[in-house]
């Protein structure tokens, strides 16, 4: 389907409800796809996705065009998941990233035996604080002092969540032993 994406956006500037449910019909399906990465369970999701699509209404007048406007949508998503998880205070655990450096690993192995959502489970296990930053580093690209930002914690705090997410996913590859030991304490994620 070809959007223009700039009569979306003035049709949204201008409050049209037809513009702004395309815009919706458009977008929501990868959206939620980001808010269900983030979120617990389905209905907290789709929380997070109307919460989400409110502010991109109220705040369309920002947009200014110059990245793609999924990109800006991706970016409300993805902030307003973490003001949600930041309400329920979701990571307050704090580990020190040293005590990861022995599994940091060095060497790709391929995680081609697993089915897409057996992963996205995996991840879904994680502790929220450990998801978060595996999501947010691993999955959306942010670099750990941005993530520091985006949560209001230390850069090393996301550190140690991302090494404390990767052991414990490595942990569980074992646990399903599609690998050996060796070859899972080296996987790349």
């Amino acid at each position: 389907m070809i959007v223009d994406e700039q009569e979306l956006v003035n049709g949204c500037r201008q409050r049209d409800r037809i513009a702004q449910k395309r815009l919706y019909d458009v977008f929501a399906g990868k959206m939620f796809a980001i808010c269900l990465r983030y979120m617990k369970n389905r209905a907290d999701a789709e929380d997070v996705l109307q919460d989400s699509y409110v502010k991109i209404y109220e705040n369309i007048d920002t947009f200014r065009g110059d990245c793609p406007l999924e990109y800006w949508i991706r970016s409300v998503v993805v902030n307003t998941a973490l003001k949600h998880l930041r309400k329920q205070k979701y990571w307050q655990e704090i580990d020190d990233v040293h005590a990861y450096d022995n599994y940091l690993p060095d060497v790709e192995a391929t995680l081609s035996g697993f089915q897409r959502q057996q992963l996205t489970d995996f991840i879904h296990e994680l502790p929220p604080g450990c998801q978060t930053v595996f999501n947010l580093y691993a999955v959306e690209g942010y670099q750990h002092n941005e993530i520091a930002q985006l949560m209001g914690i230390s850069e090393g705090t996301s550190k140690s969540q991302y090494a404390r997410a990767r052991t414990l996913l490595q942990q569980k590859l074992v646990k399903e032993q599609r690998f050996d030991d060796e070859s899972v304490r080296k996987t790349k994620f």
